[in-house]
């Protein structure tokens, strides 16, 4: 029995006999290859593709514009969760000022579109100590930091406003498409989405806009929807934030307001109702479109 089992010879040895040397090779090699192809890597190596971090968007994805809306891929908040908190810090610094206006908001900016653009600059920041601590007493944390999006280097910079129509393109960056300032006009025709004229479409984030054709300069103005509040909600979730002025030394004010309460304003034009035709509806901001 153990003279006939050394007599067997395995496939290679037989192929060793019966084929040149260069064919064996080859046949060698192919094997190879075969059991890579099939997982046939080591477990080590397997082990480790797997754990690995998902490269980085590339620049060029970055500085796509899919949706066509002007604001390259790179500026806007993709995933529910950047979203949802950036909403919540955007509402929440917001209704603050009415509370207690930050010495951070520039005084010479403070009028209906500067609540937006503080509000909305703000909730992008890293929300450090550092960043409470300039920001005034009565601030806490709301949620976690958008992580999309850094403001000081992502890709716009603290210049995340559009000036002009038409889709992204890279020489946008030149400095003079986006911008750290934008009035009323500005944020509605490059900046936001049409939603609906009906209030029940609304998101918290959402922006309020009224359009007063009469008024030559300033003829837009916009409020900013918080639904259910974070301070005195009172069980209702129909709340807007505003600052009255439509330019800084108008010397207006902010207020917090149901639209409940605005249903029934004296002036009808400052109705947030579907009747009236000074009331536009409710826009999205494209980041979060």
């Amino acid at each position: 029995m153990f003279a006939k089992r050394r007599g067997r010879k395995s496939l290679r040895q037989r192929l060793a006999v019966q084929l040149p040397s260069p064919i064996l090779c080859f046949l060698s090699l192919a094997c190879a290859l075969t059991a890579a192809a099939c997982g046939g890597a080591p477990q080590a190596h397997t082990r480790s593709s797997r754990t690995e971090s998902p490269a980085p968007p590339s620049t060029v994805t970055r500085l796509n514009d899919s949706d066509l809306d002007g604001i390259p891929d790179g500026a806007e908040l993709h995933s529910f969760a950047d979203r949802e908190n950036f909403r919540r810090w955007f509402i929440g610094i917001a209704e603050m000022q009415f509370y207690q206006l930050s010495d951070e908001w520039n005084a010479e900016q403070r009028d209906c579109a500067g609540l937006i653009r503080f509000s909305w600059r703000e909730a992008l920041k890293a929300h450090d100590r550092l960043w409470f601590q300039r920001m005034g007493p009565g601030y806490e944390g709301l949620a976690p930091d958008v992580r999309a999006y850094d403001l000081e280097q992502g890709l716009l910079g603290e210049r995340l406003f559009r000036t002009a129509y038409g889709s992204f393109k890279e020489s946008d960056l030149d400095g003079k498409t986006f911008s750290q300032f934008a009035d009323a006009r500005t944020l509605k025709n490059f900046n936001i989405v049409f939603v609906s004229r009906d209030r029940r479409q609304a998101q918290p984030g959402d922006l309020l806009f009224f359009h007063q054709p009469w008024v030559q300069k300033f003829p837009y103005h916009v409020m900013l929807f918080l639904g259910k509040p974070k301070i005195a909600a009172e069980g209702a979730a129909d709340w807007v934030v505003y600052h009255t002025g439509a330019r800084p030394d108008d010397g207006g004010t902010v207020k917090k307001v149901r639209l409940a309460v605005l249903d029934e304003h004296p002036d009808r034009r400052w109705r947030p109702t579907q009747n009236n035709q000074n009331f536009l509806g409710f826009y999205r901001l494209k980041i979060l479109d």
